[in-house]
């Protein structure tokens, strides 16, 4: 936009200074034409007077002296009735013919002009004083006024873009730093606020981001609470059932039971602390993906081993680092794993595969033995007898390590059934 506006400035000068100097260059021409003209016949007229009054060897002295008073800027010839033809030698041309008949006038001669003076009162007839004026001489200091005013022309274009791009800066300035916090709020940084600055409209498009970002600010704030107080809300049933848990007669099924709860309850705990972290935190969470997935895996094996589900599970032997946190990555393997109890007939086999590819990739690949996927993949919010939240939420956090999510895209472990295989971005490093 600065750019633009300085060019719009440079034209609309560039207009102006064209129909300004163009007519004074022509006019500094016109005028200079005319002072060598009044010039030559201010020395014809000023030797007129002695054609009619001296002889002609004082005329030809005369001349001979205004020859080398002017340096020869302006020659003169006279020509007498006899034809007879004194001072600068020159051929009688038609139009001294015609200022023989009594007229004086001006003609074009060649590259110059010849100013012809008729002195009447000679011996014999009328006499023609010619002073000729030469191409220099009609030009001269034409080419320097131009160069003058060409120069002027440029340092007056230079100063309006220059004074253009000046005003254009503050305007694209403050436009500049509104769209810097515009990206920064797009990011998740709502801390980030517009330092009103420019033109009255440009100050009121600044406030009014401003008062925006307050405004999500503060609803961010009221849904992260009441996520947190419904969570909260769910801590009395924990309760309740880990009480009962632990007044089962049989010991084994109340520690299982209670573990179970435990971890129920830890789960609760990170949804409250996910709900109250700030929505742009400067540290970026990693996690040993291999032990997360191996952790899920655990808490699902003791369903699995109820269920008569054989697991087939492949991890890598060292650790591998994924841009997550390990409650986000344990979120989308539970949501994986839970499709395959939920979807599937007990008995089902179901295969866990966690491998970098050759580009450095993790990936996870989920298999079951069932009867694999319908028609219409699951969607959030529409998923038949599911709430539908299970794969997205899958989706975003593949998304948020820089990866994705492919249903059915890959051969895993059987030939039949669900297939998903979930890209967790590339290897990372945790150190910062």
């Amino acid at each position: 936009m600065r750019r633009k506006l300085a060019l719009l400035v440079a034209a609309t000068t560039s207009l102006v200074l064209i129909a300004f100097l163009v007519p004074l260059g022509y006019l500094v021409q016109v005028v200079a034409a005319d002072r060598a003209i009044n010039a030559a016949t201010r020395e014809a007229e000023g030797i007129a007077p002695i054609v009619a009054t001296v002889d002609r060897d004082v005329l030809q002295l005369a001349l001979i002296q205004v020859a080398h008073d002017d340096r020869d800027d302006y020659p003169l010839t006279v020509f007498l009735p006899d034809g007879m033809v004194l001072g600068e030698p020159a051929r009688r041309s038609t139009a001294v013919d015609l200022a023989a008949s009594g007229r004086s006038l001006v003609a074009e001669a060649g590259a110059g002009r010849e100013i012809l003076v008729a002195v009447q009162g000679v011996d014999g007839g009328t006499a023609v004083v010619r002073s000729f004026v030469t191409g220099e001489a009609l030009n001269q200091g034409v080419a320097r006024a131009w160069l003058v005013l060409g120069a002027l022309g440029l340092a007056l274009l230079g100063l309006g873009v220059l004074v253009a791009d000046r005003l254009a800066r503050t305007l694209v300035k403050p436009m500049q730093a509104l769209a810097d916090v515009s990206h920064r709020l797009g990011a998740g940084e709502l801390e980030a606020r517009v330092r009103p600055a420019g033109p009255r409209e440009l100050r009121a498009v600044g406030e009014a981001v401003n008062r925006l970002a307050g405004r999500i600010g503060e609803l961010l704030a009221i849904e992260r609470e009441a996520v947190a107080d419904l969570s909260h809300r769910l801590r009395t049933p924990l309760t309740a059932l880990r009480l009962d848990a632990e007044a089962l007669p049989n010991p084994d099924d109340a520690t299982r039971f209670g573990a179970d709860v435990d971890a129920l309850t830890r789960v609760v705990d990170d949804v409250i602390h996910e709900a109250r972290r700030p929505v742009r935190e400067g540290v970026r969470a990693f996690c040993d993906a291999a032990a997360v997935v191996a952790d899920r895996l655990a808490f699902w094996s003791a369903l699995a081993q109820e269920e008569d589900r054989e697991v087939i599970m492949q991890l890598p032997p060292n650790p591998v680092s994924v841009r997550l946190s390990d409650m986000d990555l344990s979120a989308a393997v539970d949501a994986l794993l839970g499709n395959v109890f939920a979807h599937t007939p007990a008995g089902t086999a179901f295969a866990v595969r966690l491998h970098v590819d050759e580009d450095s990739r993790v990936v996870l690949t989920i298999t079951d033995d069932g009867p694999g996927f319908g028609k219409d993949l699951i969607q959030r919010g529409s998923s038949g007898k599911s709430t539908g939240l299970g794969l997205d939420i899958v989706r975003r956090t593949a998304e948020a390590s820089g990866g994705g999510i492919r249903i059915g895209a890959t051969p895993g472990a059987f030939t039949t059934g669900a297939n998903v295989t979930v890209e967790l971005g590339w290897v990372e490093s945790a150190d910062p």
